[in-house]
């Protein structure tokens, strides 16, 4: 990317984390940016095309958190799922943009799904399903925390180690 489009990137991030995938528009960012929104589209040709640029700084940070908790603690789905849930509650609006559409895969950088799912592949010694499994669990149980889903006395921290010991005893 050139300077201007990490520039507009940095901006489009910037609104969705403050306001939320709804109000993240090209006029909107144009405004942030203190330019016209026609201006956006020499280096976007439409808005999904910036998601797409934040949907993969989602997978490379999200990889990186999951990388570092697995050099600390090799192994540990218990750590894994902390980092992944941590990182995804930093990051709410991101985690949404992110998750809660399909992925445009194609459009992704090379190889950025695969390194962001590895730490969990290994934890699960290769087994893919039980990998997807404990995906599934944690995405619902940190979609649904960032939703307000859970009553105010729920003790998430003792239902994801249940979920936990139930996909991998």
């Amino acid at each position: 990317m050139t300077p201007r489009a990490r520039e507009i990137v940095a901006a489009a991030r910037e609104l969705l984390e403050e306001s939320g995938p709804a109000l993240l528009t090209m006029r909107t960012l144009a405004d942030r940016l203190g330019i016209k929104a026609p201006s956006l589209y020499k280096h976007f040709p439409d808005k999904h095309a910036v998601e797409v640029e934040l949907v993969a700084e989602m997978l490379t940070e999200s990889a990186e958190a999951l990388e570092a908790t697995e050099s600390r603690a090799p192994g540990s789905l218990e750590a894994l799922a902390e980092a992944y849930r941590a990182y995804a509650l930093a990051h709410p609006h991101l985690y949404c943009l992110a998750t809660e559409r399909p992925l445009p895969r194609a459009e992704l950088p090379a190889g950025l799904e695969d390194r962001a799912a590895l730490p969990l592949m290994r934890a699960c010694g290769g087994d893919l399903d039980l990998a997807r499994a404990i995906w599934a669990f944690a995405h619902g149980m940190v979609i649904l925390e960032i939703h307000g889903r859970f009553p105010d006395d729920a003790d998430l921290a003792a239902a994801w180690k249940r979920g936990l010991k139930a996909l991998h005893p």
